[in-house]
């Protein structure tokens, strides 16, 4: 049985698609987890039941810091650790999706001559993946225009878990304590909890509620819940059951992380996109505008969140962008993903 090593991490937007493509290979080969100890995919990946192998991973902080002076020690560090973990495993194929936590498990396996792909989610390749590439035999992508940025591209699509496809409108609205009448609207707060959003969803809310009801997962942002329960209101910091969060939903209001993103369209949920501005490279409202350039969702940004209501209700109104959305092929990229496997090690 061929082992196969995921590694990505940092945040759970480089873990939750290799536990969708490892979900897919369950039973087929030996799977394990590498990342940063102590960091989110640690968690993920062992909740989800696989065996975890973890080294310090250093990070570059983009801004001057005198901790980036000792980086290069450190790199050397997790490399030599991560060497010696993989001559141990000798896994057959390394898949990393991306995130600083990556990077020492690529440089080990290309020096013992292991098999590597590497999968890049944003539209604008992340430095991760930059410095991956040539480790890699191939650079798979969610957005065919990244693909032509490396020469050894290839579009795939964004993998999701299939289960979100398998949610029930009905059941997924009893289970909130919704009636049928009223829309939806569901509130992605991220899993560490976009503190503006949330604010914003609850400054708002006598407002949203009169035309909305509202699943808000608040992730752990560290502010305070809306305060008493209003009806029509069901608030979360986290919510294992996606698949009836995006069933019960009739709207998104949500980050444009690139998962979130595929994920709503590809469920044909008309989106509103508020992207990360601040302490980001960019890539959330890069991805937003790709898609909102299509007419398949729409975007706020962080400075209009006074109009929230009104860009949402406007959102729902729109019978052009949820028409076209219903004919987006925006496809779950898990099966090519796991193609490109089978060419990489052969059948599994």
């Amino acid at each position: 049985m061929k082992h196969l090593l995921f590694c990505g991490g940092g945040s759970a937007g480089h873990v939750v698609p290799n536990l969708a493509v490892m979900q897919e290979l369950g039973g087929k080969c030996r799977l394990s987890y590498a990342g940063s100890t102590g960091g989110i995919e640690e968690r993920l990946a062992q909740g989800a039941g696989y065996p975890f192998f973890g080294i310090p991973c250093p990070k570059l902080i983009r801004s001057f810091t005198p901790k980036n002076l000792t980086l290069p020690f450190r790199m050397v560090q997790s490399d030599g650790l991560a060497l010696a973990l993989l001559k141990e495993l000798r896994p057959d194929l390394v898949f990393s999706k991306g995130g600083y936590a990556s990077l020492p498990y690529l440089r080990a396996a290309n020096k013992l001559h292991i098999p590597a792909l590497t999968h890049e989610s944003d539209l604008s390749p992340g430095l991760a993946t930059r410095l991956a590439a040539g480790h890699c035999r191939l650079v798979l992508t969610s957005f065919e225009e990244t693909a032509r940025r490396f020469q050894n591209g290839r579009y795939v699509g964004s993998p999701m878990r299939k289960e979100l496809f398998a949610g029930s409108p009905a059941r997924a609205r009893a289970k909130y304590g919704f009636t049928r009448g009223k829309p939806v609207l569901l509130v992605l707060g991220g899993g560490n909890g976009s503190r503006t959003l949330n604010e914003a969803v609850r400054a708002h809310l006598p407002a949203l509620l009169e035309t909305f009801q509202i699943v808000h997962l608040r992730g752990n942002d560290g502010g305070n819940p809306a305060p008493g329960a209003p009806r029509g209101y069901k608030a979360l910091a986290y919510e294992p059951d996606m698949a009836s969060a995006y069933a019960a939903a009739d709207l998104v209001l949500s980050r444009a992380g690139s998962n979130t993103v595929f994920e709503a369209l590809a469920l044909k949920k008309p989106a509103l996109f508020v992207p990360l501005e601040r302490a980001s490279r960019g890539d959330q409202l890069e991805n937003a505008r790709h898609f909102e350039a299509l007419g398949l969702c729409r975007i706020l940004r962080e400075g209009d969140l006074s109009a929230l209501p009104e860009a949402l209700s406007a959102l729902l109104r729109d019978e052009t962008l949820a028409a076209r959305l219903k004919e987006a092929p925006i496809k779950n990229g898990t099966p090519a993903v796991i193609e490109a496997i089978r060419e990489t090690v052969g059948p599994l």
